[in-house]
């Protein structure tokens, strides 16, 4: 893998434990803080503005579990720049000089609100570029970054399902704690999404509520998140493929104007922990069907 726009750091790195306790792989896509000069160049507004779209720390709060015995795949650049939590081609034409491939989907409900794979709008709807850009940068960004991370990934989850039967991707982030709606009620601590029982097994949705209940957190499921493309895309409970979202609000572990980690911070990360061996315990056959891994 290498750098990105000159960068030291790689566009995304994975740690794999010597020896994988179980078939449960954690994903942070959205955490990447490493700006390339030339977007920061090109936007209107400045990177304290453009960081309120960062999932910040979630990637530090997982780090650790690699050392447990659990992959933990983590992405590098900022959301802002590339979202891998979409589908590879959901762009606005509005956006780019030059004629989008006739495959693009120009059209979802993502690019409308101006959150497509390449973003209009930062997530509290700000503007980020200040011209037009060209398709070719565009496409570009999703060839160098979105498609080797999506390879990656999914030879990581085939290489579970090989070896295991089945796998599990828990894909986290965390969320603004106050929605942009003044008719959004209150914000739970934890939102599960497992888009409304269909990207993983009951079992796996139970497990991670029952957990992080017991532990004190107030939770919520599939409202106002019900998981992303990556939990869509790769869930596939019939396959023995099962993907869950964990949204975290973001003010019980940082301070969201300062961006700085709270004193519960630790704490939060070691109940990921034990969330992950909760999770490492519910029998492989209880999560339903085996098959041989796709390609």
């Amino acid at each position: 893998m290498t750098p990105f726009d000159g960068e030291t750091s790689p566009p995304f790195d994975i740690v794999e434990p010597a020896t994988w306790r179980a078939p449960i792989i954690f994903n942070s896509p959205h955490s990447g803080s490493v700006y390339p000069a030339e977007f920061l160049e090109a936007s209107r507004i400045d990177v304290v503005a453009l960081r309120r779209s960062e999932d910040s720390f979630m990637d530090e709060l997982i780090a650790g579990l690699s050392d447990r015995g659990f992959p933990v795949a983590r992405v590098h650049f900022p959301r802002s720049y590339v979202d891998v939590n979409r589908e590879p081609y959901e762009l606005d034409p509005r956006m780019f000089t030059g004629r989008l491939p006739s495959f693009a989907n120009t059209r979802s409900m993502r690019v409308a609100g101006g959150l497509g794979t390449i973003p209009r709008v930062v997530g509290d709807g700000q503007e980020i570029y200040r011209e037009r850009l060209d398709v070719d940068d565009a496409l570009g960004r999703i060839e160098t970054l979105y498609k080797p991370y999506h390879r990656a990934l999914r030879r990581l989850i085939n290489k579970a399902h090989q070896n295991f039967g089945t796998v599990i991707l828990v894909d986290c982030h965390s969320m603004p704690s106050i929605g942009i709606s003044r008719e959004e009620p209150r914000r739970p601590d934890i939102v599960v999404g497992d888009r409304y029982g269909t990207s993983c097994a009951g079992v796996l949705a139970d497990v991670v509520e029952t957990t992080f209940s017991s532990l004190g957190y107030s939770l919520g499921r599939n409202k106002p998140y019900a998981g992303g493309f990556i939990t869509e895309h790769y869930g596939n409970p019939a396959s023995g493929l099962h993907a869950i979202q964990i949204e975290l609000n973001r003010a019980i572990y940082m301070d969201e104007r300062r961006r700085e980690r709270t004193a519960r911070f630790a704490q939060i990360a070691a109940d990921f922990a034990v969330l992950a061996d909760a999770i490492a315990e519910i029998p492989l056959s209880a999560l339903g069907p085996f098959q041989a891994a796709a390609e």
